[in-house]
């Protein structure tokens, strides 16, 4: 699991410079240094041209598969410019105007982004944020989906905390969380959990609703 940082830095989880010096700092416990099994799983029969995001990427291991798979409309998402650059030194026939770096936030509300995405890939990021920003992520992902797309993933469910990141999360908030405008489809603990994370996550999918 990652590595508790002091209060001080908690308080920058939401910068780019807070981020940027984790990488810098090779303070990286989050990486997995190769795919998420159940992520890969659960988009392995979609088609090729499903335009898809993922947030939060890091050094985006998923993305790169989903690249190599075939996938053709792969967008990635990080606040540190190092995580860009070392995967794309890692994957350079990914398109460079692919991967974002701008705050989030910022970038998911712009109007060029409304429904544009048919899924979103969850991992880790909505615990790396901090707690207050959670309903900032759904009204996110509200804009950036289209109606009947998906947000899918993984949600830690060890308890939440006031010290991360990363911070933890219950089924009782996530249940509330992505029941409306979104509907819950799945919503279970995954037995492709990598053995450090076994019992500590859940699988969901939540789909957006026709408003």
């Amino acid at each position: 699991m990652w590595k508790t940082l002091p209060c001080y830095r908690v308080k920058m989880a939401k910068s780019s410079t807070y981020w940027e010096s984790r990488y810098q700092d090779g303070e990286t416990g989050w990486d997995l240094n190769g795919v998420t099994p159940a992520l890969q799983e659960a988009v392995k029969h979609l088609p090729k041209d499903t335009k898809i995001l993922i947030p939060g990427c890091g050094l985006a291991w998923d993305g790169e598969a989903l690249h190599h798979a075939g996938f053709t409309e792969v967008y990635l998402s990080d606040w540190a410019p190092s995580a860009k650059a070392a995967f794309l030194r890692r994957v350079p026939s990914f398109p460079e105007n692919h991967f974002f770096t701008e705050d989030f936030f910022e970038w998911a509300m712009s109007p060029v982004h409304a429904k544009k995405f048919d899924l979103v890939l969850e991992c880790t990021f909505y615990c790396a944020i901090p707690p207050t920003l959670r309903p900032q992520y759904v009204h996110a992902m509200q804009h950036l989906i289209k109606p009947g797309g998906k947000l899918m993933g993984l949600l830690f469910t060890f308890p939440l905390t006031e010290v991360g990141p990363p911070y933890g999360g219950s089924m009782e908030e996530y249940t509330t969380r992505f029941s409306h405008p979104f509907k819950l489809e799945t919503f279970a603990s995954s037995p492709l959990s990598i053995a450090p994370r076994a019992d500590k996550e859940v699988f969901f999918i939540a789909t957006l609703q026709t408003l």
